[in-house]
């Protein structure tokens, strides 16, 4: 009898020991992308999913579909409330005055990198917890380096030469085109390429590193250097809110803390990927415009305006947005 109990205690010990993927069900998630497979946001956002699945045993999976295959660059945040996908990356800038607190973050403040830029979306974030976001789990953001401007046939040198030229622009980079004197076009990255080679705009505003990464150096002829209004551009990685509950505790603490670690290395890849689009824009001919101090800050005061727009506009949602674009400055001026 005593060996008896001996054994089934040991039986039950050694079922306790057991690993948790033992006869449970795994939870199996789809997390669309709308950047290509060959980018390298796309390539950090396939490994991301890989290590999710590798660091919890097995007990969440993730199918991962890159190149906008499951929901395009604007159905992306939508897809992700209605359960099109589980996870979801895309810009906020793709649904303008959605997402009015983040929204400070792509101002023209002047950014230098997209290290920095990363470090202040998640602050705001962190600090504000907007409204606007509490419809999904937030998992993590990160930003690109300085936002420039980039033309095919006419360079820019000066404010006068970006009148009335139609330009590809988002969110708030449409609204620095406009306050910079440009015609702004609302289309998402990979409509651009068309666009710019057939003439349908004469440019647009993005990333250094768009011009490898989209191959936007193939159609786009000059750059001008402006960093005085270097803006950025917030991309969001969110997850379903039912999907995220039904995960354990010990697996959403596991993905959160993995979030956090690549929400920095998107960050780094950003600027990493901007000396490599320089260098790709630099081989196909490309020509690069510096600006005067002097015309530099000429740029920088036509798009002031867009701070107190800003205050006036989410200040009709209800929002503080002195508060939001203080701290975003505050921030930003601390990492960079």
């Amino acid at each position: 009898m005593k060996k008896l109990l001996i054994t089934v205690v040991a039986a039950a010990m050694c079922m306790c020991a057991l690993p948790l993927t033992a006869g449970a069900k795994s939870i199996n998630l789809t997390y669309s992308n709308f950047f290509p497979p060959t980018h390298i946001q796309s390539k950090l956002a396939q490994q991301w999913s890989e290590e999710v699945t590798k660091l919890t045993d097995g007990r969440v999976t993730i199918a991962y579909f890159p190149g906008g295959t499951l929901t395009k660059a604007k159905q992306c945040y939508d897809g992700v409330v209605e359960g099109l996908s589980d996870i979801g990356m895309s810009a906020l800038a793709y649904s303008r005055g959605r997402f009015p607190t983040m929204a400070a973050v792509d101002l023209p403040l002047g950014y230098k990198s997209g290290v920095a830029a990363t470090e202040v979306a998640n602050a705001v974030y962190d600090k504000f917890q907007p409204k606007e976001l509490r419809d999904v789990k937030v998992l993590f953001f990160h930003a690109h380096g300085p936002g420039l401007l980039f033309t095919a046939k006419k360079p820019v040198k000066k404010l006068e030469d970006i009148k009335g030229m139609k330009l590809r622009g988002t969110g708030n980079s449409a609204q620095l085109l406009k306050a910079l004197g440009a015609a702004p076009v609302a289309m998402s990255m990979p409509d651009s390429y068309q666009a710019i080679r057939k003439g349908v705009v004469d440019g647009g505003v993005y990333p250094m590193e768009t011009n490898k990464g989209w191959k936007m150096g193939e159609v786009v002829d000059y750059c001008t250097l402006d960093y005085p209004v270097g803006y950025t551009t917030t991309f969001f990685a969110v997850m379903n809110k039912d999907k995220w509950d039904s995960i354990s505790e010990q697996d959403q603490k596991i993905i959160m803390d993995l979030s956090k670690e690549y929400a920095a290395k998107h960050a780094q890849a950003w600027d990493e990927s901007d000396k490599e689009g320089r260098e790709f824009l630099s081989k196909k001919g490309g020509q690069f415009i510096e600006l005067s101090e002097a015309e530099g800050q000429r740029w920088k005061d036509k798009a002031a305006p867009m701070m107190d727009d800003y205050v006036k506009k989410v200040g009709k949602k209800k929002i503080d947005g002195k508060a939001v674009l203080d701290f975003t400055v505050e921030t930003l001026n601390k990492v960079q």
